[in-house]
């Protein structure tokens, strides 16, 4: 991959989806098939939750907003020609923050793998997941929350946007693959 950007290049793509769309699995996939590094929203704020005894819903978003700049920070100070994937709920911060963080951090160029999944599908995982949860995360009273975001929410659009169709088995990663390499080797991610 490296070699198909130039040195000037910084590029993002965007793992976006809500809460239990799919994200994790996506970007662990096109991590380990693109050998490329990942930041997660969940990976950064849950050591941070840990050092608290309880964590309501506003101290929740209060870290998740740190995570969220922590991000920016780090691919901030990365190499200009490195290509991150960015595992977050991006619907949470409006889309106005998004582009800031990504002028800040100096990046060109944004692809965006949207997760689709039905209201039901999400529910159904997020309820599923609940006891591994760590604590501090919300609970079962946020289920019918999630359902009606599941029906509203919609990708950042800040470049090419992948739509991936999330079902019970994940969806077609071949495909998804292949639209990335596309973009990639198009030139769409390169001057």
């Amino acid at each position: 991959m490296k070699q198909l950007l130039s040195a000037e290049q910084k590029t993002v793509i965007l793992v976006n989806g809500i809460p239990a769309s799919g994200k994790s699995t996506v970007t662990q996939v096109l991590s380990q098939q693109f050998g490329l590094p990942s930041l997660t929203l969940d990976g950064i704020k849950e050591p941070f939750m840990a050092q608290f005894p309880a964590i309501d819903r506003q101290l929740n978003r209060q870290l998740g907003c740190a995570a969220y700049a922590a991000i920016w920070s780090v691919i901030a100070t990365a190499p200009a020609n490195c290509i991150w994937l960015v595992d977050a709920w991006f619907g949470f911060q409006p889309r106005e923050q998004l582009q800031v963080f990504l002028q800040q951090a100096r990046v060109r160029e944004v692809l965006e793998i949207w997760n689709q999944v039905s209201p039901e599908l999400a529910v159904s995982r997020y309820a599923r997941r609940l006891e591994q949860r760590k604590p501090g995360h919300p609970g079962e009273e946020y289920l019918p929350e999630l359902a009606l975001l599941a029906q509203s929410a919609r990708p950042m659009s800040l470049g090419p946007v992948y739509t991936f169709e999330q079902d019970e088995d994940g969806g077609d990663s071949g495909a998804l693959f292949n639209w990335v390499t596309h973009h990639i080797a198009s030139g769409a991610l390169v001057e």
